[in-house]
C-alpha cells in the first residue's frame, strides 16, 4: 500500500522571492542567448532539484508540481526504486545497442508491458525513444500487416512532433503550422467530445460512431484502413473523456474491417486515469498499445506492444533504432513499474483523482468560466468558457495560470482551443499539499473579472 515517506525536500509550498528569482532571471538569459527561441517555457524558473510533488528552484523556491512533467514522473521526483536501479546500472554499462548486445532490462520491462497492458492474448513489445517514435513504428507495423495504407486519426488528438505524428496530430499551432508537407493517407474523424456536440453522453456516443463509420465507408473504403489510433482520453486536446460506448464501438467496428486498433496510451498509461491504463475502462483490448511518459519516470523510454502474430509479422531488423530500449533507461522503467504496483499507486490515483473533481465540481458550482469538468484518476481538467456561452476563454486560462506560477502552484494548458487547464499530478502527492495546490488554483480563478 502506498504509504508518505520522509522526503529530504520538504513537501510545503515556500516563496521567498518573485517568480522568477534573480538567479532565475539571470539563467533566462543566457537561455535566451544559447537554446532557440522556438522552445516554450511554462515556469519561467530554473529548477534545482526536485522531491516528491515539490520543485526547488535556484532562488530556493519550493513549488508545488500539478503537471509532474506532463504525466511522466508519476512515481514521484526522486523516487528511490528508479534512482537506484539507474545508478546500479550505470555502473555495469551505459550502452550497447539491443541488436547488438541484448541485455536483460530489455526483455523485463517488454515482459512487464505483455503482462500489464490490456488483452488475454499473446503480445509482444518494442522499446523505442519517445511517444511520436511509438506512433510512427505503431504505424509502421500496422501497414506492413494489413497491407493498407490509410490511417483514421480524430479531432483534437495529438500524437507527436515528427512528420508523420504531425499529420496526425490535429491542433496547426504550434504543432504543426508552416512545418508540411505532411506525410499522405492519413483521415481525420470527428471526436466525440460530448461538452461541445450536444451534452447527451449517450447520444453523442451514437452519432459520432455513425458518422465516423460512414465517413470511413464512403471517403476511404473500409478495406483500405490500415489502423485507427485513438487516445482513450486526448491529452493535449483537453482531456476529453469520450462518452461510454464510444471506444468499444470503434474497436468492434475495426475487428469486423480487418483494421488494426491501436491506443495511444502515451499520456494516460500507468496509473494516471485510475487503471494502470485507460483503455480497460471499457474492457477494451486494442490490437496495439503505445506507451512512453509515464513507463521511465523521466529517462527516455517507449514502448509498442501488441498481438503477437501482428508485432512477428515484420521481417527481421524491419523495427529497431540505436538507443531505443536504452539500458538505463529500462533499469528506470522497471524500478517505476515497481514502485506503482507495490505501493498501489492505481488506486492512489483514484484517490487523489476524487479530492481533486470534488474541489473543481464544488468551483464550478461557484464560478461560471468553469463549462466543464472533467477527466478521469489523476487526470482531471477544466474547460474554461466566457460565462453565459459555450465559447472558449483563452484569457482566463493565461491568467489563471499566471497566478497560479506567481504563487508557487504549476498547472499547465492543454485544449484545441487554448482554454483548458489540466492537473496530473505525481500520483505520490501528499494530500494537503494537493489541496493546499487546489485553493491557489480556486484563488486564481475567484481572482477573473
Amino acid at each position: 500500500m502506498y504509504s508518505e515517506a520522509k522526503s529530504p525536500l520538504a513537501q510545503k509550498r515556500n516563496i521567498v522571492t518573485a517568480i522568477p528569482g534573480p538567479k532565475s532571471q539571470a539563467l533566462i538569459e543566457r537561455r535566451k542567448d544559447a537554446v532557440s527561441a522556438s522552445l516554450g517555457m511554462a515556469l519561467p524558473v530554473f529548477i534545482e532539484r526536485a522531491d516528491g510533488a515539490i520543485i526547488l528552484d535556484v532562488d530556493g523556491n519550493s513549488i508545488i508540481d500539478l503537471a509532474a512533467g506532463i504525466a511522466v514522473v508519476n512515481v514521484g521526483h526522486g523516487n528511490t526504486k528508479v534512482i537506484e536501479n539507474v545508478k546500479r546500472q550505470i555502473d555495469a554499462f551505459t550502452h550497447t545497442c539491443f541488436m547488438i548486445v541484448p541485455y536483460l532490462g530489455y526483455v523485463e520491462v517488454c515482459e512487464a508491458l505483455n503482462r500489464l497492458t490490456p488483452g488475454k492474448f499473446k503480445k509482444k513489445s518494442v522499446l523505442m525513444n519517445s511517444g511520436a517514435e511509438a506512433l510512427e513504428n505503431a504505424v509502421k507495423i500496422a501497414r506492413s500487416y494489413t497491407k493498407r495504407q490509410a490511417v483514421v486519426v480524430f479531432e483534437h488528438g495529438y500524437h507527436g512532433r515528427t512528420n508523420l505524428t504531425m499529420a496526425m496530430t490535429a491542433k496547426n499551432m504550434p504543432y504543426k503550422d508552416s512545418f508540411g508537407p505532411f506525410a499522405p493517407e492519413i483521415y481525420r474523424m470527428p471526436m466525440a467530445y460530448p461538452f461541445r456536440w450536444n451534452g447527451d453522453q449517450a447520444k453523442c456516443a451514437q452519432e459520432a460512431l455513425e458518422m465516423i463509420t460512414h465517413k470511413i465507408e464512403k471517403e476511404i473504403g473500409g478495406k483500405n484502413v490500415a489502423a485507427i489510433v485513438i487516445e482513450p482520453i486526448q491529452g493535449e486536446g483537453g482531456f476529453i473523456v469520450p462518452p461510454k460506448g464510444f471506444l468499444p464501438g470503434l474497436a468492434n467496428y475495426a475487428k469486423e474491417n480487418g483494421i488494426v486498433f491501436i491506443a495511444d496510451e502515451v499520456q494516460t498509461g500507468f496509473g494516471r486515469t485510475g487503471q494502470m491504463f485507460a483503455s480497460e475502462d471499457e474492457n477494451v483490448e486494442p490490437d496495439i498499445i503505445t506507451t512512453a511518459k509515464g513507463i521511465a519516470a523521466g529517462l527516455p523510454l517507449s514502448g509498442v506492444t501488441g498481438r503477437a502474430e501482428i508485432m512477428d509479422s515484420i521481417h527481421l531488423s524491419g523495427l529497431g533504432g540505436t538507443y531505443g530500449g536504452n539500458p538505463i533507461a529500462c533499469a528506470a522503467a522497471l524500478g517505476a513499474i515497481e514502485t506503482i504496483e507495490s505501493e498501489n499507486l492505481v488506486e492512489r490515483a483514484n484517490k487523489i483523482g476524487k479530492i481533486m473533481s470534488d474541489a473543481l465540481n464544488a468551483m464550478m458550482k461557484k464560478y461560471p468560466i468553469i463549462g466543464e469538468v472533467r477527466g478521469r484518476g489523476a487526470m482531471q481538467a477544466i474547460e474554461l468558457i466566457k460565462p453565459g456561452s459555450n465559447e472558449p476563454n483563452s484569457e482566463a486560462q493565461l491568467a489563471i495560470i499566471k497566478f497560479c506560477i506567481n504563487q508557487g502552484v504549476l498547472i499547465i494548458s492543454a485544449g484545441t482551443y487554448a482554454n483548458v487547464i489540466r492537473l496530473l499530478p505525481p500520483l505520490t502527492i501528499n494530500e494537503d499539499l494537493l489541496r493546499e495546490g487546489l485553493s491557489v488554483l480556486e484563488a486564481a480563478i475567484a481572482s477573473i473579472k
